[in-house]
């Protein structure tokens, strides 16, 4: 697992943290984990992965079954809830129907004691960060969704938090509210400078917001750093796959040169890749392109690696053009061609070369695949 610039000072920290809820099988295995104090990490990985135990523990809803918790060098294993000091947003907004906006904002102040004075020009300022002033006296279900999760995020920071948590909180959105939400929390982030741990199995909505991304299977960390690397820089089949969109190819590493391994495709072809996280000839591995990294040509070239593809499906998307090819048997190859001078004089039928170059082509361990 990799770890991009793991904190010195860590804020949060996981420490050997395991997970069971009937005593045999762990939910979460062996979690390690640092976070910087103004970080914001994302959680990442699908249904059953783990990531949701693993906020819910740092919340104090769930108890970790080993290891330790630490809140800025403070274990919190036997800490309750509501005196870890931690902001919370859910997906369902959970604010009370029966208050107002202001009442549900004030709330949270109120419980901890704050002077009236201090209530009102806390609430009066959080509304303004969320854009929602107008809306003070208004009732939760007088609001559209986007509004309640404004008035959700803003009573998770009204007390000043010193850490937020987020369990998909855009989930119940539609595409262009919660796209428009990502770019809100992330600049919000930015001007706070509040720790953030974010729990999502949206994949574009991790790498839009966050400093790193912690990608869960099976319990498991696969890997962790920053979005590009994690993007650019898959370690294993199962990050490549589920970190934006990848064509995977298997084969068994015919040799290895340096960095580089020339790889015998199930058809019989060799291509050459990076060598990633292979373990050497005769093992299996699985190589992985990325679609915006292929090109589609009518001749092979010597630069660049190069299979016969056949045009199965194009799709015009107004930026791009997907093509779905048949390579080496995988009718599912997907080549996305920039759509600079208009619709592709491409043929259904058509036969070609998919090509790429050997630093855009990845040998990796077969790992899990999604």
């Amino acid at each position: 697992m990799s770890v991009m610039s793991a904190p010195q000072n860590a804020f949060v920290s996981f420490q050997g943290v395991q997970k069971s809820y009937d005593g045999v099988s762990l939910v979460v295995k062996d979690l390690n984990l640092d976070i910087a104090e103004g970080e914001f990490v994302t959680m990442l990985g699908p249904s059953g992965s783990g990531k949701t135990t693993c906020l819910m523990m740092l919340a104090g809803f769930e108890t970790a079954t080993h290891g330790d918790i630490k809140l800025n060098n403070v274990a919190i294993n036997n800490i309750p809830p509501h005196k870890r000091g931690i902001g919370m947003v859910f997906q369902n907004y959970a604010l009370f129907p029966h208050m107002t906006v202001a009442e549900n904002l004030a709330f949270p102040l109120k419980v901890r004691k704050f002077n009236s004075s201090d209530v009102e020009d806390k609430v009066r300022n959080v509304l303004d960060m969320v854009q929602m002033r107008q809306f003070a006296d208004r009732k939760p279900a007088q609001l559209s969704g986007g509004q309640q999760q404004r008035i959700a995020l803003a009573r998770a920071l009204v007390f000043n938090p010193s850490l937020v948590l987020m369990d998909e909180p855009l989930g119940a959105l539609d595409k262009q509210l919660r796209e428009h939400m990502q770019y809100e929390i992330k600049h919000i982030h930015e001007n706070l400078g509040v720790t953030v741990v974010y729990v999502t199995h949206d994949q574009s909505e991790a790498l839009t917001m966050s400093n790193r991304i912690a990608v869960f299977d099976d319990g498991i960390i696969q890997q962790l750093d920053d979005p590009v690397t994690l993007y650019e820089k898959p370690e294993n089949a199962f990050v490549a796959q589920f970190i934006g969109e990848n064509n995977q190819l298997p084969g068994v590493v015919d040799n290895v040169s340096g960095n580089v391994a020339s790889v015998k495709l199930d058809q019989g072809d060799i291509v050459k890749a990076l060598a990633v996280n292979i373990d050497g000839p005769g093992s299996k591995t699985m190589l992985s392109i990325r679609p915006e990294r292929c090109v589609l040509t009518d001749k092979k070239s010597k630069s660049m690696s190069a299979l016969d593809a056949k045009v199965l499906e194009l799709i015009y998307l107004g930026d791009h053009i997907r093509c779905r090819m048949m390579v080496t048997g995988n009718d599912q190859f997907i080549v996305k061609v920039p759509n600079t001078a208009g619709p592709l004089g491409l043929d259904i039928g058509a036969d070609l070369f998919v090509a790429w170059n050997t630093d855009d082509c990845r040998a990796l361990d077969c790992g899990t695949t999604v």
